[in-house]
């Protein structure tokens, strides 16, 4: 099957930032930014979803939208944007990975999440094998710390964590993995912009 797939080659850390970016915004740049500095990656990956099994599609916008709007937020080489899981079909997160680890060997592939997901991390699918196949890298967000740091699979996966200050070996870690990031935060989110949009004058 041939795919759309951003450029890579072996050996470079990558970060994979999955979600509805519906729409983009202003925190979705700011855990990207924490992330290359911090965690010292190469690239990140934008991963548009088709749709969230989680979420209703009943205010999801187009995925071309979706793509086009997040590449016009953030002009860096550095990042790339995707819509991918469509071509190959996925609607998990544990299949994209299996997908890119095997299409991309050789990439340090880093999962990125911000907080509020860590705290329903335990229900997405097959979450364990994610922890598994991936180092994690999870970005503070505001009234998330510590729901976040108490939640079923950041208890399930306290003993992998590996301390802030050595953030930037997180990529070279053999999974699980995972460090969470503090820093500055953003109380922007996709909801509340579109409910913005949809306020009268």
């Amino acid at each position: 099957m041939a795919v759309n797939l951003p450029r890579f080659a072996k050996g470079q850390k990558i970060g994979l930032m999955g979600g509805s970016f519906n729409p983009p915004h202003e925190g979705h740049l700011l855990i990207t930014r924490i992330a290359l500095t911090r965690l010292r990656l190469d690239r990140v990956w934008w991963m548009v979803t088709p749709g969230n099994p989680m979420k209703s599609p009943d205010e999801l916008a187009a995925l071309d939208d979706r793509v086009d709007k997040a590449r016009a937020l953030f002009d860096d080489p550095r990042v790339a944007v995707t819509g991918f899981e469509e071509e190959i079909g996925a609607r998990y997160t544990c299949d994209s990975i299996v997908f890119l680890k095997a299409r991309a060997p050789g990439v340090k592939f880093v999962w990125l999440m911000g907080a509020d997901n860590l705290r329903q991390f335990h229900l997405w699918r097959h979450w364990r094998a994610i922890a598994d196949a991936v180092p994690i890298a999870v970005i503070d967000r505001p009234g998330s710390t510590l729901k976040a740091l108490a939640s079923p699979a950041a208890q399930a996966m306290a003993r992998y964590r590996m301390p802030e200050g050595g953030a930037a070996q997180l990529a070279d870690r053999a999974p699980p993995a995972f460090v969470f990031l503090h820093g500055p935060r953003s109380t922007a989110s996709s909801t509340a912009l579109r409910r913005r949009v949809a306020l009268p004058e």
